[in-house]
């Protein structure tokens, strides 16, 4: 499970070489945002040949790349691009609707075709809220695409979409618009049984209001958090990274339905009753931690 998700930029290989060091558990290799118009073909050759380059093994980071939105034309060209040299998952900005999920796979599925890679190998993520029509539509995403992985949210474009002039207010709060796109996120990943991906905390110095923010995301269900800067992701990945007394509990949860069969219900451990939900939490924790998947049950 990707605790820290750094966003590097596609046109500069420096800094793509730099961010693999960084102890990130994936790199999104960016072709959007921080590209700018005139370096958008160059950007796609330089993601590609690092992707084509790159060492890639049980320690070393994903790597993800972002394309530009499906409506802005420029999508096509950067799959044909990246598909080739096969990232781990494509991030899809601006996602409106499930139907895009799968406008998105259905591309990706021709381009793994053409380059013998095996259809369905790389994932999709998707910002889901960076667009009015993205929040409405969020309980849409569910089930429309088995590549779809991971949901995660944006404030800076849903503020430019619906005319805000900030995200936040005079204490540094989200506003509700922008607590309601972050809530939605969570929902919409529980409901898609996908991983919640935080949105970034865009303030790179202040490690310490980063560490709040984590820790407040851990607590609601994300399960990692977007960087912008490699001095964020040793904070990410302790706060995203379960304390070894949360392990041992799961691991004890996960043993006592294992030995109690499929058809267990309600448990006791240390006096105290536990059921299905309790399961869940402990499945959830485990992956976390990075046990073998094999070691934690199926939970319906």
């Amino acid at each position: 499970m990707m605790r820290s998700l750094l966003f590097v930029p596609g046109d500069s290989e420096r800094k793509m070489l730099k961010a693999a060091s960084s102890g990130a558990d994936a790199l999104i290799l960016d072709l959007e945002d921080s590209v700018a118009q005139t370096r958008k073909t160059d950007a796609r050759e330089i993601v590609a040949s690092f992707l084509t380059d790159a060492e890639r093994n049980a320690g070393t980071p994903w790597l993800i790349v972002r394309i530009n939105a499906l409506d802005t034309g420029m999508s096509d060209a950067d799959l044909a691009a990246v598909v080739s040299a096969s990232p781990d998952a494509i991030l899809l900005p601006k996602a409106s609707s499930g139907a895009e999920i799968q406008d998105l796979s259905a591309r990706i599925s021709v381009h793994e075709a053409e380059a013998g890679l095996d259809v369905g190998k790389i994932l999709i993520h998707a910002l889901m809220t960076e667009t009015a029509a993205g929040m409405l539509a969020a309980g849409s995403f569910a089930a429309k695409s088995e590549r779809l992985s991971a949901l995660t949210w944006g404030a800076e474009d849903l503020a430019a979409d619906i005319g805000a002039s900030s995200n936040k207010d005079e204490n540094g709060v989200y506003t509700d618009v922008f607590r309601m796109a972050r809530s939605l996120t969570i929902l919409a990943a529980a409901h898609s049984r996908v991983d919640a991906i935080d949105t970034v905390f865009t303030d790179f110095r202040d490690l310490e209001g980063l560490d709040a923010e984590c820790r407040a995301a851990v607590r609601d269900g994300f399960t990692g958090k977007l960087a912008i800067h490699p001095d964020q992701v040793a904070v990410i990945n302790k706060a995203f990274t379960p304390p070894p007394e949360d392990v041992e509990r799961a691991v004890r949860i996960l043993a006592l339905f294992a030995a109690a069969g499929p058809d267990a219900g309600v448990l006791s451990l240390d006096g105290k009753m536990i059921d299905r939900p309790h399961l869940r939490q402990a499945q959830r924790v485990a992956l976390r931690a990075g046990l073998e998947p094999r070691a934690i049950p199926e939970v319906d």
